[in-house]
């Protein structure tokens, strides 16, 4: 089988893509994502008890589970190698390990999926139904870009992860 064949899409991937700085970015990256979904949410809840807040909205933990579901999600994910994914290995507990790694990656999207919808549902019922003005409003939509933060964050990890750099060797016996 030629390299045509085996690919999928007619251009290659840049080669400046398997570097470790790439590499490295990516990780610093995601993680400078995840601290700024971090600090937007804890914004949010000094904002909301503070004297600048002149409305009856609050964050309470309510606004905090779909941050907690999304981070939940986003180390699940991450805590799966892709190298699991594709090839059935004895070294690891049996057969049946792509299997399991594809279901607990799936666990992990559908944590960060029901956190994203739980953001929205939260946004919806809690300001959008009660006609919360837009001083207040700030903090729903807050809470939608910090669980947009976090998913981006988790999409950049696990990519920035799974690169195979020039620097890396496969030690598999």
């Amino acid at each position: 089988m030629t390299m045509s064949e085996e690919r999928l899409f007619r251009f290659s991937r840049p080669e400046w893509l398997n570097s470790a700085w790439v590499r490295n970015a990516g990780v610093y990256a995601a993680g400078a994502f995840f601290s700024l979904a971090f600090y937007t949410l804890l914004d949010s809840a000094v904002w909301s008890h503070s004297a600048l807040n002149a409305s009856d909205v609050h964050i309470h933990f309510v606004d905090w589970l779909p941050f907690i579901f999304s981070t939940l999600g986003m180390l699940i994910i991450n805590s799966v190698e892709k190298a699991r994914l594709s090839a059935e290995s004895f070294s690891y507990s049996g057969s049946g390990v792509a299997w399991k790694a594809r279901v607990v990656l799936f666990l992990g999207f559908a944590c960060l999926a029901g956190g994203m919808a739980g953001g929205v549902t939260v946004f919806v019922l809690k300001y959008v139904v009660k006609d919360v003005g837009f001083p207040a409003l700030r903090m729903g939509v807050e809470n939608l870009v910090a669980n947009g933060l976090v998913g981006l964050s988790a999409v950049v990890l696990w990519i920035s992860q799974n690169m195979e750099d020039e620097y890396s060797y496969n030690l598999a016996l």
